[in-house]
């Protein structure tokens, strides 16, 4: 059977990706601007994935959402709040302004380890209490043992039960699959993982869970963008680019900013097309453009 590295025409070049990345890092200065840091604000997933999360703590959360515009009236909104499957009617009850959108984690976030039938019932409820977009994991215990077929399975098991949900709700429900680049470990895993997630729908391609020790790294990023880049020249489709675990300063921001520009272009550089999640972030952004501290979120 052809590869998928094969079928796409991409092999990562490490040395090459490296000295760009280098690059990058080394004009982070010069990109660093308002405009920047506020495209980096609007395309935030906010997000609490707290073994103690509460009602009380998630819809406060969402009330901080709801101020936002009122006690900085020229910033961007987040993209969406991020939670887990359970609180997503939390978020749906208490936010106002309907442009931010509802994400959860589903699908048995963070490991992926359960049975199938749990992962899509999990994925049809957070739909049915009010989710506009899903988080998966990549099935990584059959990925890892080379059988690519059982992760592919899962992956359209949970995009078609997502879709049936979101259709008896008329509406269209985004899937991004989180590839967990941490313990993938080389480049070429991660492009196969990430060609192999786009094939099955999904619409999103996301670094990390932010739950294990090597979360979001520039190496994984640039793979990935470059894969999506790939895939859209064969296909016609556009897969989105998330980056999540680690993000927590304005230039780790600007650094992937860079990358998705550098790689994918202007057209990805919204949040149709290009999400942080983030929990320590908003503050970091925040205070960078108005030069002293905030702690708002």
């Amino acid at each position: 059977m052809e590869s998928l590295l094969t079928k796409y025409g991409y092999t990562p070049d490490k040395e090459g990706i490296g000295k760009r990345l280098d690059a990058i890092a080394a004009n982070i200065d010069n990109v660093t601007t308002p405009d920047v840091l506020n495209t980096c604000m609007s395309i935030m997933d906010l997000t609490t994935l707290k073994n103690e999360d509460t009602p009380a703590s998630v819809a406060k959360l969402a009330g901080k959402v709801n101020s936002f515009k009122v006690d900085y009236p020229s910033y961007p909104l987040p993209a969406s709040i991020c939670v887990f499957s359970n609180l997503a009617s939390v978020v749906k009850d208490t936010l106002d302004d309907k442009s931010v959108h509802v994400t959860a984690v589903s699908g048995c976030f963070p490991t992926s380890q359960s049975f199938i039938e749990v992962k899509v019932k999990e994925c049809e409820m957070a739909v049915a209490a009010g989710a506009d977009e899903i988080d998966i994991v990549l099935a990584l215990n059959s990925f890892m043992a080379g059988d690519f077929e059982s992760s592919r399975k899962e992956i359209r098991a949970m995009r078609a039960a997502v879709d049936k949900a979101a259709s008896s709700l008329g509406k269209k429900v985004v899937l991004k699959v989180i590839l967990e680049t941490g313990l993938l470990v080389t480049p070429e895993r991660i492009a196969e993982a990430s060609f192999l997630a786009m094939e099955e729908g999904a619409d999103f391609i996301k670094t990390s869970t932010g739950k294990v020790s090597v979360n979001a790294t520039p190496m994984a990023a640039y793979v990935m963008c470059e894969c999506i880049k790939a895939f859209c020249e064969k296909t016609g489709r556009k897969v989105g680019f998330k980056a999540a675990g680690g993000i927590s300063t304005a230039k780790d921001a600007v650094g992937y900013y860079s990358i998705v520009k550098t790689v994918l272009g202007k057209d990805w550089l919204n949040k149709d097309l290009f999400r942080f999640g983030v929990s320590r972030l908003a503050n970091s952004l925040m205070s960078a453009i108005e030069q002293k501290t905030v702690s708002y979120f």
